[in-house]
């Protein structure tokens, strides 16, 4: 590591400007305690850093960057798009090109709507299910993550379960009144909830794979089951794959699964690392969106055609052949390299992939649930955290966030990674 410390004298300025130093909580590292370095740029597979230390890094910009960081293609579309504009306010062509070619990988999507984030994706499915049903509950499930909108902070993931936090404050209990929690992977919990509120379900949401959690997969038949519940009580059954789009499969999740939800939400990856979403499903359910119903939603930059362009640029060398099938296989070797790492060390630990998505634990496994992750050895992963990063790699920081591996992220890399995860697992 550098003796110059150009990214603590920054970060010091930072906290005097943002609230812990960071516009997003987990890039605080309050986690895992000390200061996060201050990212100079990205290239391929690696961060630098102010202090001009390079690392391998998983975090993708927390999964967007599919091709990693800076490619050419994406560097180009963009640049072509800034030359005509980049903020029109008006129907264009890019929205329309990227639109179907979402489409072309995910037809469920029947009729779809551009969102800046996917935090509005979601907030804006919540309210165009119970528009379409007349009904105002909502199920999510305790550990899952889907954005910052006050409903959907109750018992929600990612940043919230990384600093501790029981709940939000500032969210009116009026407000997640209406909010039913239930264990993932638990379908006679899910049961038992449509049971107790026959006919008051609008929805049921879920991320099919958590990420905000640490990695955790539904376990077999229950996305399934899921199905079978809200088709018959009448709810409509929405994926949040805003993370899990593109990532775990070039069908997303629901292709994956083989279930096919009404709702579904996305950004990450359709916008190349650009701020994109989009929420969409069946015709007859986004037909109540304005100015086709009374369901209103708006927003001046959806569809942004820089955004736009990035998306294309991005989905088109992410689904040329063998692409993803090659970094869905170097993701599963790192798995597989770092479960047999650790066994050598007899060090509990226990690990598992989707596609490009990834996740590890320092327990034994199996994980299904928020409170199953919960039982990881935090202390011991916030050692490995450091252990890592003094060999130059760059993890999540946090026990309790996925990881992810870009098409960058050659053999030699991923191989290096390996390296240094052996020495980090016999200092533990």
């Amino acid at each position: 590591m550098s003796e110059e410390r150009k990214s603590a004298d920054f970060f010091s300025e930072c906290q005097s400007l943002f609230p812990g130093g960071v516009n997003s909580p987990v890039r605080s590292w309050r986690s895992v305690g000390g200061e996060p370095f201050i990212v100079e740029r990205g290239e391929g597979p690696y961060l630098f850093d102010l202090d001009n230390n390079r690392y391998i890094e998983y975090l993708n910009s927390w999964g967007p960057l599919v091709l990693g960081h800076a490619p050419s293609a994406v560097i180009e579309a963009v640049t072509q798009q800034l030359a005509k504009g980049w903020s029109y306010g008006a129907p264009a062509v890019p929205e329309f090109l990227l639109g179907k070619e979402i489409q072309r990988f995910v037809p469920a999507l029947e009729m779809m709507r551009f969102t800046s984030s996917g935090t509005e994706a979601v907030m804006h499915a919540v309210r165009v299910a119970r528009g379409f049903t007349g009904r105002q509950k909502i199920v999510k499930f305790e550990g899952c993550y889907h954005g910052a909108s006050d409903p959907l902070l109750a018992k929600a993931g990612s940043g919230v379960a990384t600093l501790g936090l029981p709940d939000c404050a500032g969210v009116l209990p009026a407000v997640v009144a209406d909010t039913l929690t239930v264990p993932f992977n638990d379908l006679a919990a899910v049961e038992a909830i449509f049971d107790a509120y026959p006919n008051e379900i609008a929805m049921l949401v879920l991320e099919p794979v958590i990420g905000n959690s640490g990695y955790i997969p539904p376990r077999p038949g229950f996305l399934e089951g899921l199905r079978t519940l809200t088709r018959r009580d009448g709810a409509l059954l929405c994926f949040d794959e805003v993370m899990t789009g593109f990532r775990v499969s070039l069908t997303s999740a629901q292709g994956l699964f083989g279930v096919t939800p009404d709702l579904m939400t996305f950004g990450k990856v359709i916008g190349g690392g650009f701020p994109v979403g989009l929420y969409g499903g069946r015709k007859d359910v986004m037909n109540v969106v304005a100015p086709l119903g009374p369901v209103y939603q708006a927003g001046t930059l959806s569809g942004n055609p820089a955004g736009m362009a990035a998306g294309l640029a991005t989905l088109a060398e992410w689904t040329k052949p063998g692409v993803f099938d090659k970094t869905a296989e170097a993701t599963s070797n790192l798995v597989q390299g770092l479960m047999e790492r650790a066994k050598r060390f007899n060090i509990p630990f226990t690990a598992g992939n989707s596609g490009t998505m990834f996740g590890f634990f320092f327990q034994d496994g199996p994980v299904y649930s928020y409170e199953d992750a919960k039982r990881s050895d935090v202390a011991r992963f916030k050692k490995f955290f450091y252990s890592m990063l003094e060999r130059g790699v760059y993890l999540a920081p946090s026990q309790f966030e996925a990881g992810f591996v870009s098409a960058a992220h050659t053999g030699d890399v991923i191989e290096a990674t390996l390296e240094a995860a052996h020495e980090s697992f016999k200092q533990l």
